[in-house]
């Protein structure tokens, strides 16, 4: 089932459902998927990669948007943003843990032969190539951070 097909029979079934608040999320991924997959150039499909990114971006929107709102003391908006962070949550691909995110980490500053905090740029680039959408950006900063350091 593609992204789009299985996004609106989920819309579908939560109208079926009156499940008011997860409308919002669905039809924001709905939207950002339909925006890809009428680019110019394209053939009218999203492929899993670009529909796994999307779904991502628009998570961590919600997210940060809560942490502002949270931050300028507006729990009602906060709340909100949490809920179709929650709903977006469950289209995501299962992320990877920080123990395995560790070992690529050791592995890459292994082969780029990386010495210290400065080799920080030379290990990003390749571990983020690796784990693009398998993990979070953050996690993998922190872990490479970590490992340079010892």
């Amino acid at each position: 089932m593609s992204w789009i097909e299985r996004i609106n029979a989920d819309i579908k079934s939560a109208m079926l459902a009156k499940q008011k608040e997860r409308l919002p999320a669905l039809r924001a991924i709905k939207s950002a998927l339909l925006i890809e997959s009428t680019k110019e150039g394209g053939d009218g499909t999203v492929a899993d990669s670009a529909g796994n990114q999307i779904v991502q971006k628009l998570f961590k929107q919600r997210n940060d948007s809560a942490k502002i709102y949270n931050d300028q003391g507006r729990t009602d908006l906060a709340e909100a943003e949490i809920q179709e962070a929650n709903v977006i949550k469950e289209y995501l691909p299962e992320m990877m843990s920080e123990t395995d995110v560790c070992k690529i980490v050791k592995e890459t500053i292994a082969a780029v032969g990386a010495m210290g905090p400065s080799d920080m740029g030379k290990v990003m680039g390749p571990v983020m190539g690796k784990l693009k959408g398998k993990a979070d950006g953050s996690l993998i900063s922190k872990v490479v951070k970590e490992e340079l350091s010892k």
